[in-house]
Order: structure tokens, then C-alpha cells, then sequence
């Protein structure tokens, strides 16, 4: 059998709006032999595998047979997978600010209709005309995304929470329409049967607060869907920030090369470039000549700077401390391992469906079964020897009363509610899709660094010698940190901040002869005596003496040591390290009574790892860990049938937030996590990692109590309406009523 070859490409779509415009897309797509699609709603991309045999324009082709628009991306695009999404971002913020603009105009126009038409002491002779000059462009141009969708759904043979909307407003709008100019509701005194001189005109009942109102609420809806979505899609857009725009590169040979700043499109594998202190590195690559610490806090997410020398392998977007390298590039632009990760998170995102709309699931049976009742309706009235009238009244009423106000009221108003009270309690939560997550999740995967723990290096402890001619730890502190005043390294900030507060009197101290050796330490003259700090090692083959004790602690320590010495004797060892975060055991102890596993995952070696759990009662431990191997152990859980939440704050955790099942980013994290993420805590402390899924899960019960009522109600009701126990203006009442409802319900939510 002929094997074809398989090609991948993404094509950019526009027009989706919903989960079942994914599933469409995806369908169509299906359809031609051998193709396989997954389709990024966030994104706005589908990533297409396909044979030989079909071309793009099949491809182009069936997007556009089911209603969509595809694009080919852009040379920039292929070669970058951030880009892409960048763009579509941007077309997704423009496309909110009208869809704002629509909301804003029709609250405005709809709130005197609802008001006058709900308080019969308000309302004034020929009032239903203002109301229909008021509601008229609410239903018209307000609802027009809404009636274009139904009428395109209807084109390809589909029904829709959009048909629903649709059709229930304009049979409301109609209805007044119908009663305003040939029944009793435009003319008050004139009667029945002679209004507009048309005999056997329907009664004077008018919906137009029904029809604008509905149109309102759920504008309201899509706004808050695009922001969500917009958020969605930062994550990727916010790795790509990290890399540097340009880069200094080192051309001609010899002793002294000259230096030229290009863009960092036109670096090149074998290309060397110069990274100074404070900058970003621009590839992945070897360090040629320079030592200096390199902060891989994105990548490790760990917060102490990793000392490089010649040899050294470095990575792309981490930054440079302490001193200046000459890197020879081997991985550039997308090879890189930001891109990787960037790939990794992109994937993530495409390889699940996280919009889960019940309302619209259930809808696509719903709808076609009322209209159906609705014209059953008519025809058994009529069959049974009733007036047209009297049928076309109740079949009204049938229609009316199923208009989608509650349902389409169920979710956004549970989550303006639950996200709201989220925002004071410092949580984030970016839509209905992370509630049903949460209200799943059984295994929960802590960070350590960031998340568990501080973060920050800071002074976690000082041993002296016992016979060191009266050393005390204040003044070792005191001497180290004359040492490192002038340094901007993690570990010298932690001293001398913890020389600060221990013996804050030493910045007094005089030094001179000053000199720092990058990834060893620094020596000068301290007051006239010789000192040093730094390593170990380096410190005795400068020629200090390392007392026996102070070997000891040094072996049984799993914090990075600093040794202080002067005159010839090493004085004390200062350790520096990660702290464990206030309250952070009562977190999960509160993880594990909401009936989550808890696991420690980081990138960290393993001692200080298993410290930290036994600390927080943690009895599974994942150290050292890479970014890849983060989002393999939250994979590996899926495979293993548990619903995994993860909890990070670093771009080494962006890959995993995306794909767990449910992603939850630390505050004082970085904002590719953050944007990663289904909840982001701006509250920068662990107890909001409980709060967080205590108030989803909360949010998502009445998302589904809401549900179940706007359901019950009609299934309860549509039979009233049908045997003409409602008219058409109970059955409204009715409605608005469950709309209340739906609304009180979400309130509660305030005092979660």
C-alpha cells in the first residue's frame, strides 16, 4: 500500500464564537480522508495533520463550507508559535470593544422599557409607543450577532443557543408589534374589536421589556466571554516576551572583533554574542569566554543564580549577573528552549476541549422540540374548533415562556457573582470552564518555589566557631556583608540584608582592595584585616583554615553556605535559602478536607525538596524536575484516571498549568503562568490556593442550581402555556420571574 507523507500546518479561523464552532470546524475538517484537526478556540488556530495527496486549499475549503474563515499563517507566524497568537489576542480585544459599545446602548435603552412596564404607577398615556421607539434598537441592531448566528446555523442546519435567543425575542417583538397597532395595547379607551379598525385584532398584552431585556442580559454574557477568552490566549504572547529584541553580536576575527547590535532575527547557529549584566541571553548556547551568574528563576523556577564559566551550556531568555559572557549561539528563534516551551504550552491547549456548554448541548434538542410544541400547539387549538386567535395566543404563550432568559441568565450572573467576590478575596477566575474543572479535581501538584516557599533568597542561619577568638554571628554577618555591599547577587542581598537586621552598625565598616571572583566569592581588606566569602573551596586555596566543625555543618546543610573568613581562619558559615511561607501547613491541611491528593513538584534538588514536605506534611515528593518534566507527571496522573489541579508561579510551570485540568497560578508569579492559568491568585499567599477552589466549587453549585431551576421551570411550564392556562403576559411574568430567581440565587454568592 502506498504510504503518503504527513504534514502539519496551523491555519488561523475566524468566526467561532463557541465550543460547538470548534466541533464543527473539527468535523469538517474530519471529513476529508486522512486529516486530522484540533482546533485552539483561545487561539483561534487549527493545527491540521494531513497526506500528500490533499492540499491547503481542501483544507481552506471545508473551514469555509462550515461557516468559518481560514488563513494561511504568515512566514513570521510558522516560524514562531507565539506570534500567531498574539494577533489573534489582538483581534480578539477589538472585537470586545464593539460588542461593549452594543451592551452599553442597549442597557441604557432597555432600562426604561423594563422600569415603565414593571410599575403600572409610572406609566402614562401612550406609554407602549416610547417603550417600542426605546426597544426597537435593542432588539434590531442589539440582537443582531445574535439573529445573524441563528440565521447562519439554520443555513448549515443547526440549532443553537443563538436560535433560541432569536426566535424568542422577535416572537416577542412581533406579538407587540401585532398588539400595538391592531389590538387594544396602542390605543387605550379604544375597544377590542374596532382598534385600527380591524376586527377580531389579538388583545393589548405587549413583551417588548421581554425582548429587550433578554437581548441585554445575554450581551452581557458575550462581553464577559471575550474578556475571558482574551485572557486565555496571553500566556503564549507573554513567553515570547521574555526573548530580547536584539542582540550585540561580535563579527570579524582576531583579537578585537568589533560589536554590532542587529534584531534578533538575524542571529545564526555559530554566531557568538556578547550578554552583559542585567541582560537577557539572547540564545542557547556555550559560554565562550566570561564568568558570571545566570538567574534561570524562569525556567527552574528556582531563585539561586547558577554560576557559569566557559564550557557552560546557557539558555535562551535568562539573565545574566554579575558579569560579562561571550556566548557562541547553537539554538536560535524557534529551536530555542523558550520556544519549546511556548510549543509545549500551545499544545497543551489544543490537545483538550475546556469549553463545556451545557446550555448549548442541551439547546440543539431544546430548541426544534418548543418550536415544535409551539406549532403543535396551534394546529390542536385550531383542530378543536378554537379561534385562530385563541391558537395563535397560546402558541405565543408556549414560545414566550420558553424564551432562554433564565438559561442564558444561569452562568454569567453565578460568575460575575463568583468572580467578583473572588476579585476581594484576591482570586481570579477566568470563566464557567474552570468551575466545572474544579468541582472535579482529586489530585492537587504544589510548586515548591514561589508557591510553597518565599521565593526570595533570604538569611536562614549563622554557625561560628566556638574558639574563634570571640567570633560571634553578628560579626561574621557584619564582615560578609561589607564584603557584598556593592553586589547585586541573590546570596549578597540575603546577607546583607540579614546584616541589617542582626547588626545593623556595619556599614561603617572600611574596605578596600576589593575583588570578586565570579562564581567563587569576593576578598578585600575589611577595617586592615584580610577577609574573603564565597565558597568554600575557595576559601582554602586562598589559604583560610576550615575548622572541623564548621566542615560538619557544611556537609549536613541543604541551604547554599556562604564562608566568612579573615585573617587566615574561616570565622562562621552563613547559610542562605528558600523559607517555607506563613500558614503554608494550614493550606494543605485545608487541600486534603476538600478531598484533594496534595504532591510536591519542583525543580529543586532533592534534600532540600524532601525538607520542604516534611515540613508541610507532604508525603510525595517530585524533585528536580524540568519544565518538560512537569507537564510528563501531570500527564502521566490523566493517564492514571485522577483529575489534576496544578499550582505554580513560574514559566517552567506554564507548560503544566495548560495542560492539568485545572491550573491554578500563585500571586507575585510570573504572567506567562498567570495567563496559563484557570485561577490566578493576586493574593500573594498559599491560604488562597484553598480559598480558590473553595469559592469555585461554590460558583459552579449554583451555576448548576441555576441550571437546573431555568430547565425545571420550563419543563414545568411549557405545558400551562400550551393548555392556555398562561396567556402570553403570565407566561412573560413567569419568565421574568425565573430570571429573578436565577438572580437572587447568584447573589448568595456574595457572602461565600
Amino acid at each position: 500500500m502506498l504510504q503518503h507523507e504527513t504534514r502539519t500546518i496551523d491555519l488561523g479561523i475566524e468566526g467561532m464564537t463557541c465550543a460547538s464552532c470548534v466541533s464543527r470546524v473539527e468535523k469538517r475538517l474530519g471529513r476529508i480522508e486522512g486529516v486530522e484537526a484540533e482546533v485552539n478556540l483561545a487561539t483561534e488556530k487549527a493545527r491540521v495533520s494531513f497526506p500528500s495527496t490533499t492540499s491547503i486549499d481542501d483544507l481552506l475549503e471545508a473551514v469555509r463550507a462550515a461557516g468559518y474563515t481560514a488563513r494561511m499563517p504568515t512566514v513570521e507566524e510558522a516560524s514562531t508559535p507565539t506570534t500567531g497568537d498574539s494577533q489573534a489576542g489582538a483581534a480578539s480585544a477589538a472585537a470586545s470593544d464593539p460588542l461593549m459599545t452594543r451592551f452599553v446602548i442597549s442597557a441604557v435603552l432597555t432600562a426604561p422599557v423594563v422600569v415603565l412596564s414593571m410599575a403600572p404607577a409610572l406609566q402614562f398615556t401612550y406609554w407602549q409607543w416610547l417603550s417600542l421607539v426605546l426597544a426597537a434598537p435593542v432588539v434590531v441592531w442589539g440582537g443582531w450577532p445574535f439573529h445573524r448566528a441563528a440565521a447562519a446555523n439554520l443555513g448549515r442546519g443547526s440549532l443553537t443557543m443563538d436560535t433560541l435567543v432569536s426566535l424568542g425575542t422577535l416572537t416577542a417583538f412581533a406579538w407587540s408589534l401585532w398588539s400595538l397597532f391592531f389590538g387594544t395595547a396602542g390605543m387605550p379607551g379604544m375597544t377590542h374589536e374596532w382598534s385600527f379598525g380591524v376586527r377580531g385584532a389579538p388583545g393589548g398584552d405587549i413583551y417588548l421589556e421581554v425582548a429587550a431585556g433578554v437581548i441585554t442580559v445575554l450581551l452581557l454574557g458575550r462581553v464577559l466571554e471575550a474578556r475571558s477568552k482574551r485572557r486565555a490566549g496571553q500566556s503564549l504572547r507573554t513567553l515570547l516576551e521574555l526573548a530580547p529584541r536584539e542582540v550585540t553580536v561580535l563579527r570579524g576575527e582576531g583579537s578585537e572583533p568589533r560589536e554590532e547590535r542587529v534584531p534578533i532575527a538575524a542571529l545564526r547557529p555559530g554566531d557568538r554574542f556578547v550578554v552583559r549584566p542585567g541582560e537577557r541571553i539572547a540564545a542557547d548556547g556555550i559560554v565562550a569566554l566570561g564568568e558570571a551568574g545566570v538567574d534561570e528563576s524562569m525556567l527552574t523556577g528556582e531563585p539561586a543564580p547558577v554560576d557559569v564559566q566557559p564550557g557552560s551550556t546557557v539558555t535562551a531568555a535568562t539573565i545574566v549577573h554579575g558579569g560579562r559572557l561571550v556566548v557562541a549561539a547553537e539554538r536560535v528563534g524557534a529551536d530555542t528552549r523558550l520556544a519549546q516551551i511556548a510549543r509545549l504550552v500551545e499544545d497543551a491547549q489544543l490537545g483538550k476541549s475546556r469549553a463545556q456548554r451545557l446550555a448549548d448541548r442541551i439547546s440543539a434538542v431544546f430548541v426544534p422540540i418548543v418550536i415544535a410544541l409551539a406549532v403543535a400547539t396551534a394546529i390542536v387549538w385550531v383542530a378543536t374548533g378554537s379561534p385562530a386567535e385563541q391558537a395563535i395566543t397560546a402558541a405565543v404563550a408556549v414560545l414566550v415562556i420558553a424564551c432562554p432568559c433564565a438559561l442564558g441568565l444561569a452562568t454569567p450572573m453565578a460568575v460575575l457573582v463568583g468572580t467578583g467576590r473572588g476579585a476581594e478575596r484576591g482570586i481570579l477566575i477566568t470563566g464557567p470552564d474552570a468551575l466545572d474543572r474544579a468541582g472535579a479535581v482529586d489530585t492537587i501538584l504544589l510548586d515548591k518555589t514561589g508557591t510553597l516557599t518565599t521565593g526570595r533568597m533570604s538569611l536562614t542561619g549563622v554557625t561560628t566557631v566556638a574558639d574563634s577568638v570571640g567570633t560571634e554571628s553578628a560579626a561574621a554577618l557584619a564582615l560578609a556583608a561589607a564584603l557584598e555591599r556593592g553586589s547585586e547577587h541573590p546570596i549578597a542581598r540575603a546577607i546583607v540584608d540579614g546584616a541589617d537586621a542582626a547588626a545593623p552598625g556595619w556599614r561603617g565598616a572600611q574596605v578596600s582592595d576589593f575583588r570578586a571572583h565570579a562564581g567563587l566569592g569576593v576578598t578585600g581588606v575589611v577595617d586592615d584585616v584580610a577577609a574573603a566569602a564565597g565558597r568554600s573551596a575557595f576559601l582554602v586555596e586562598l589559604g583560610y583554615r576550615m575548622p572541623v566543625s564548621l566542615e560538619q555543618r557544611a556537609a549536613a546543610s541543604d541551604d547554599t553556605q556562604v564562608a566568612v573568613g579573615e585573617d587566615g581562619e574561616v570565622v562562621a558559615l552563613i547559610e542562605v535559602g528558600d523559607r517555607v511561607r506563613d500558614g503554608a501547613r494550614a493550606t494543605v491541611d485545608r487541600l486534603r478536607a476538600l478531598g484533594l491528593r496534595p504532591a510536591l513538584v519542583t525543580g529543586d534538588a532533592e534534600r532540600p525538596a524532601a525538607r520542604v514536605a516534611a515540613t508541610l506534611g507532604i508525603d510525595e515528593v517530585h524533585a528536580g524536575v524540568s519544565p518538560e518534566g512537569k507537564l510528563e507527571i501531570v500527564r502521566r496522573e490523566q493517564a492514571d484516571g485522577r483529575r489534576v489541579a496544578m499550582v505554580g508561579d513560574g514559566v517552567n510551570d506554564a507548560a503544566a498549568l495548560a495542560a492539568a485540568d485545572l491550573g491554578i497560578a500563585m500571586g507575585g508569579g510570573s504572567d506567562a503562568a498567570a495567563s496559563a492559568s484557570d485561577l490566578a491568585l493576586t493574593r500573594d499567599e498559599p491560604g488562597a490556593i484553598a480559598d480558590a477552589i473553595s469559592l469555585a466549587r461554590a460558583t459552579l453549585g449554583t451555576i448548576k442550581g441555576n441550571l437546573f431551576w431555568a430547565f425545571a421551570y420550563n419543563v414545568a411550564a411549557i405545558p400551562l402555556a400550551a393548555a392556555g392556562v398562561l396567556n402570553p403576559m403570565i407566561a412573560g411574568a413567569a419568565m421574568a420571574f425565573s430570571s429573578v430567581f436565577v438572580v437572587l440565587n447568584s447573589l448568595r454568592l456574595r457572602r461565600a
